[in-house]
């Protein structure tokens, strides 16, 4: 069932979402899915998030399919949503809550994150291997191949584009076991909407691109980026590129660097 608002439509289960943390009083974290997902591929981080206090929301894209055995079954559902309906969808939800969330997400995600931050929707954010935007230059040869699913064929723009196993493995599963892969891949892997890609792929042509971000405004509130150096989907050159991008005027920033997986924070 879907409840209508003045941009979208969200379903019964997201509003039940916000009733419940609305009611709850705790600090809510917004986690936001990215392509080939459904909300729940954060399931466990919910899990972790709710142990710690906090109260957590699963939003979906415009349209989602509630199951990853339905999604497979009827891709359309997925296809034809572009980053601007995404981003307004989560922002119908976000502006629900009584107060600013934490947002929180991954791959397309934490683009999408990085937009509703610089709507000046989030106390705090967390763009994890975030996609690229306006601006965001490197392409690696990693990442391209994995884009190359839905853009190498111009009528994917309108289409759902599944992963293929060696396809999940080597974008999302690179780093796991083969059991552990093929777990993933039944578990969570669905048809991924084209117009996306093709949006971030042709953002640095397109003036008027959908994939931008705000990273000027005083109400973004502070946020970090994080990287994975052996993330194929979004290699650490990109989230780094994002992370300059984001950069304030100096003076202003706190900048963090860590090992490993890498992080970059500033307020």
């Amino acid at each position: 069932m879907t409840i209508a608002t003045t941009k979208s439509t969200i379903t019964e289960h997201e509003a039940a979402q916000v009733e419940r943390a609305n009611a709850s009083g705790a600090t809510p974290v917004v986690f936001v899915h990215g392509l080939w997902l459904l909300p729940s591929s954060w399931d466990r981080w919910v899990t972790l998030f709710e142990d710690a206090g906090y109260v957590a929301l699963t939003p979906g894209w415009p349209g989602d399919p509630e199951t990853v055995s339905e999604a497979r079954e009827h891709p359309e559902l997925v296809a034809g949503k572009g980053i601007g309906e995404i981003a307004d969808y989560e922002e119908a939800i976000i502006r629900r809550l009584n107060r600013k969330p934490v947002i929180m997400g991954h791959s397309f995600g934490g683009l999408l994150t990085m937009i509703l931050a610089g709507r000046g929707l989030a106390v705090a954010s967390v763009a994890i291997s975030p996609a690229p935007f306006r601006g965001v230059l490197p392409l690696p040869i990693p990442a391209l191949r994995t884009a190359s699913v839905a853009l190498r064929n111009p009528a994917n723009w309108n289409r759902a584009v599944p992963l293929s196993y060696e396809q999940f493995r080597y974008s999302f599963a690179n780093e796991v076991g083969e059991d552990e892969a093929k777990e993933l891949y039944l578990g969570y892997s669905v048809p991924g909407a084209g117009e996306p890609l093709f949006q971030a792929a042709s953002a640095n042509l397109n003036p008027w691109s959908e994939a931008k971000v705000n990273s000027t405004n005083p109400d973004r509130g502070p946020m970090l980026i994080v990287s994975a150096d052996s993330d194929h989907t979004v290699p650490w050159a990109i989230a780094n590129a994002a992370y300059k991008k984001q950069k304030r005027k100096q003076g202003r920033d706190r900048d963090r660097q860590d090992a490993g997986p890498r992080a970059f924070a500033h307020d």
